[in-house]
């Protein structure tokens, strides 16, 4: 991703769904104007899902998903349409992608019933009408279009711009919320053997731009350097944001009187998710040898000698329960459908899943009644010092006290 490009977390995800051959593959490609998916009259030409990150006026940054046919046959053919399906839990605006001429077939209206459970906005875009030689009831929100022709793609593009500004709207803040004009921020960020080189991870540019955005100052230091950095400041710094990895060493220097936290648990709030991830930190002290423990990663990276998903949280959490728990491993949008096999789950901040998958995530948890919680949190809680990180969000530690 380039340094000034939305994160893909960031952007509105819009899915296209339908039948094989139904065109959603060349729509798509007439709706960004470039050759995004293969085209071609064979049906099943789209196998996995391909995703493209964009700008497209007027909608502004998105993700288009192309998906596989739901109607795809053979064993093949039934793994691509799960896997199109379940792109619905990534989906900000979904779109049903039909024939002109026809009224919509079982399959398709059955997906119609999918996206209305799962109160996702949708269109229904009738293509091929360059084809059509019948109409055919349209139900409101219904775009008709030919994507060989061109015909009605503004349109589709105005609909669809429609529903990103409303979902733009409702845009969350990562930080500013907590703060007063003027208030100065400590950032603590650790350049260490984990870190990125050239380059800080996406969490602490985010805060860094919203705080930027608003005009609130704010400091940048490492672990060590906090000391000198409390000295020199004339003001009190309001919030302290630590990299979660660091709570060890950072709980001793900050004073109680300067609220602190960490990255993730800002973007455990920020993806709505932070109370029940709060609550289920308790889980960790229960934790018996051979439990199942998923640690899932939303984004896929190269893994270091001493990884925080795979080396470190694994150490910090058999010392703390002083259990041997049998760990499993996920990462990228590989979240195993079946939850109810795990004692319980411990999930990355999610900045590179968007609202919508985090969502999912957790309500496949509370469904399966499996306890999650993040990385962030959970070093928190092993660290003694979860109501402290709290204490920003007075909400939320009243629901867990």
């Amino acid at each position: 991703m380039g340094l000034n490009q939305t994160p893909s977390g960031e952007r509105v995800h819009i899915g296209f769904f339908g039948l094989m051959n139904a065109g959603k593959s060349s729509l798509i490609n007439a709706l960004i104007g470039q050759e995004l998916s293969l085209v071609s009259p064979v049906p099943g030409t789209t196998a996995d899902p391909v995703r493209k990150a964009m700008e497209l006026l007027p909608m502004g940054p998105v993700v288009l998903i192309d998906t596989a046919g739901i109607d795809d046959v053979g064993f093949l053919g039934e793994m691509r349409a799960d896997r199109a399906k379940k792109v619905l839990d990534e989906t900000d605006i979904a779109v049903l992608v039909t024939e002109a001429g026809r009224d919509l077939l079982l399959a398709e209206q059955a997906l119609v019933d999918l996206f209305r459970e799962r109160k996702l906005p949708y269109l229904i875009v009738k293509n091929k009408t360059d084809l059509a030689k019948t109409e055919s009831s349209e139900a409101p929100g219904t775009i008709s279009v030919s994507a060989l022709t061109g015909e009605g793609i503004q349109s589709l593009k105005e609909a669809l711009g429609a529903f990103t500004r409303e979902s733009n709207e409702k845009k969350h803040k990562l930080i500013t919320d907590l703060l007063n004009p003027g208030d100065l921020t400590v950032l603590v960020i650790p350049i260490d053997e984990s870190a990125p080189k050239g380059r800080l991870i996406l969490p602490q540019q985010q805060v860094m731009r919203e705080l930027l955005d608003a005009h609130l100052p704010f400091i940048t230091c490492q672990p060590e350097e906090l000391p000198q950095i409390l000295q020199l400041c004339k003001v009190q710094p309001r919030l302290i944001i630590t990299d979660s990895q660091k709570f060890g060493t950072v709980k001793d220097l900050v004073p109680t009187s300067i609220l602190l936290t960490s990255f993730s648990i800002l973007f455990a709030r920020y993806k709505g998710s932070l109370s029940m991830l709060a609550k289920g930190a308790a889980e960790l002290k229960n934790l018996r040898n051979g439990d199942p423990v998923l640690i899932s990663e939303g984004c896929t990276h190269h893994r270091q000698c001493n990884d925080i998903g795979s080396v470190k949280l694994p150490g910090w959490i058999e010392r703390f329960s002083q259990a041997k728990p049998f760990f499993t491993y996920s990462s990228g949008h590989g979240f195993p459908d079946n939850l109810k096999d795990f004692r319980m789950i411990v999930h990355c901040g999610g900045c590179m899943l968007n609202e919508a998958e985090m969502q999912n995530r957790l309500n496949n948890a509370a469904k399966a009644g499996v306890p999650i919680v993040n990385y962030g949190i959970a070093i928190a809680y092993m660290n003694g010092i979860l109501e402290r990180s709290l204490e920003p969000f007075p909400d939320i530690l009243a629901e867990i006290q």
